[in-house]
């Protein structure tokens, strides 16, 4: 990195803290909702409660700051969110999900790597057995949404869940039980194999026959239309499947890393920042997608260490340089985010993983030897 980088990138890292500082202050051991309303924060309705699938990334967000400040109140924070997430699996709330891994990663999966909390390793493994359960044979997918019995959800997955089988491989690692860790490497061949196109691009959404396990079709549920290419489903396959590859080394997921990449990259408008579906660039009146390119830049610095290519890593410095300049906020980490254009909801907003991976990418820059959760 050049100076005036690193300059900026401290000066970005400053102001970030300065929000979770004030997040901190405000929601405390409660969660934010998903994204920004008119550009401000306000508790998960109705009373901040642990529901949803994004409520990790607010300790997630409290785990990076301690990594780049050493500071122990960030620490006991987020340390704090392991009961309210211990109670969740207890009381069942909401988890008829594949996000199981996206919760229960950043929130207790990291405490029990980092200090040996056996609640939070309890809860964790709990989670991972939750998502076990949501295996649809002998398709040998996991689920994505809803009852196993719903007719409009039974044999769907999207590509958001190659993020949530990293608590599988964990599972695995810490029982020493295979069956976690072959569920995901079967799930993320399937998804390499079918929700992959042949042109890079990627499906957001695809169905199995649950009894034949016959591959059907592919959907979008926030893309533009089902055969464009959303670009927060392109930014999760990048560093979906790359992290997959880290877990097994599957060459064929670092080959399909690539490909997302790839076609993510020569896609992108002149800034750099995604609009929120890739058929969309320069000249288009749609919205961008700050955590689009959040993700992406995770993604791209993991492939760069894989692949070694200072081209991968250039792109994400570009990218990140980008969202630091012109997409940062005083409320948000990162304003002008899309979470359903389809559905109109949070659109031209700040949202919550957008700023969690926006910290986490920062985070990747800053603290030599940083080890993701992921």
């Amino acid at each position: 990195m050049t100076a005036t980088e690193v300059h900026l990138r401290a000066a970005a890292v400053a102001a970030a803290l300065r929000i979770v500082d004030a997040h901190l202050a405000e929601f405390d051991d409660r969660y934010p909702g998903d994204t920004t309303e008119q550009g401000r924060y306000r508790l998960r309705p109705p009373d901040g409660g642990n529901r949803g699938w994004t409520t990790s990334f607010w300790p997630g967000m409290l785990w990076l700051a301690h990594d780049l400040t050493g500071d122990d109140r960030y620490r006991q924070a987020a340390e704090g969110h392991v009961a309210s997430f211990a109670d969740r699996i207890r009381r069942g709330v909401d988890l008829d999900t594949h996000d199981l891994g996206f919760l229960y990663t950043l929130s207790c999966v990291v405490p029990y790597r980092r200090s040996g909390d056996h609640e939070a390793g309890r809860t964790a493994l709990a989670a991972a057995d939750h998502l076990l359960a949501r295996v649809l044979e002998p398709a040998g997918i996991i689920q994505a949404w809803g009852d196993l019995s719903d007719p409009r959800q039974r044999g769907r997955t999207i590509i958001d869940s190659l993020m949530n089988t990293p608590l599988l491989f964990w599972a695995s690692e810490t029982t020493g039980d295979p069956r976690y860790a072959s569920v995901a490497r079967r799930h993320t061949a399937q998804l390499r194999d079918h929700i992959l196109r042949p042109d890079g691009t990627t499906f957001h959404t695809f169905y199995w026959d649950p009894d034949t396990g016959s591959p059907l079709r592919g959907e979008t549920e926030q893309g533009n239309h089902d055969d464009s290419c959303w670009a927060r489903g392109q930014a999760w396959g990048v560093y979906g499947f790359v992290r997959n590859f880290r877990h097994t080394g599957d060459e064929s997921f670092l080959t399909a890393a690539r490909r997302c990449a790839d076609y993510f990259l020569r896609h992108l408008p002149q800034d750099r920042v995604a609009y929120w579906d890739l058929e969309f660039t320069d000249g288009s009146a749609e919205e961008r997608d700050s955590s689009a390119a959040a993700i992406a830049v995770c993604g791209l610095l993991e492939l760069a260490d894989q692949v070694g290519s200072e081209q991968y890593r250039t792109a994400a410095g570009d990218i990140l340089d980008s969202l630091i300049a012109g997409y940062t906020g005083e409320h948000a980490l990162l304003l002008h985010g899309v979470y359903d254009k389809p559905k109109g909801v949070g659109v031209d907003e700040g949202t919550l993983w957008g700023d969690y991976f926006y910290l986490e990418a920062l985070t990747r820059l800053t603290v030599p030897g940083w080890i993701s959760p992921w």
